[in-house]
């Protein structure tokens, strides 16, 4: 590979599915604060806001020469459920099982992600180029009463939006999906890798 990626981002399932792609990738931290976003808008444009807010706040290492480029990636996962009810990572165990019961009769993910192409001049990064999209997917996941508290003990859902995890231990609750797979795991792959090639990163 030519480059390597830059992922700000903690996600699990987003680093396993670059390794998985076999997308070379380091990963650098970020610090923006998602409340500051507005919330009341629709999916796509929250989602969005937040990925580019990220961008935003990534903290770059320095280059090493005058004319080095990086290629930066943020994203963001919501979902929308049945009652059209925004739904980010639970804030606690409480708030879990509330967002998995919601999940029941169809969920919206929505996964937006920035990937920005920058260049080393004159002692800092500047953005050369940028491409921004949003994703969507429907699926079905029901967990049943009886198995929510095994579910949560047994996924990672308290990471995720919606404490959905559907890889996994969660693949046995995943009913149905219209639209991309990856997307709901947190990164759009094929679309990912239509913007790095769109970028030059290979």
């Amino acid at each position: 590979m030519k480059h390597n990626l830059l992922l700000a981002s903690g996600s699990f399932a987003r680093k396993q599915l670059l390794q998985e792609a076999r997308i070379p990738f380091s990963v650098v931290q970020q610090s923006a604060d998602e409340s500051a976003c507005d919330w009341g808008m629709p999916l796509p444009r929250v989602v969005k806001s937040i990925a580019i807010h990220k961008m935003d706040h990534v903290l770059l290492p320095k280059g090493n020469y005058e004319g080095e480029r990086c290629f930066v990636l943020t994203a963001d996962t919501l979902c929308l459920d049945n009652q059209g009810r925004l739904q980010g990572k639970p804030t606690d165990y409480a708030d879990a099982i509330a967002k998995i019961k919601a999940s029941s009769g169809g969920v919206r993910a929505g996964t937006a992600f920035c990937l920005d192409r920058k260049v080393w001049k004159d002692g800092s990064w500047h953005l050369e180029q940028r491409i921004d999209r949003y994703v969507e997917a429907y699926f079905e996941f029901e967990v049943p009463d009886y198995l929510i508290e095994h579910y949560i003990e047994c996924s990672r859902c308290l990471e995720t939006a919606g404490a959905i995890v559907i890889e996994g231990y969660g693949f046995q609750f995943l009913k149905r999906v219209d639209g991309s797979f990856t997307t709901i795991l947190g990164l759009p792959l094929f679309e990912v890798r239509e913007a790095l090639h769109e970028l030059g990163f290979w």
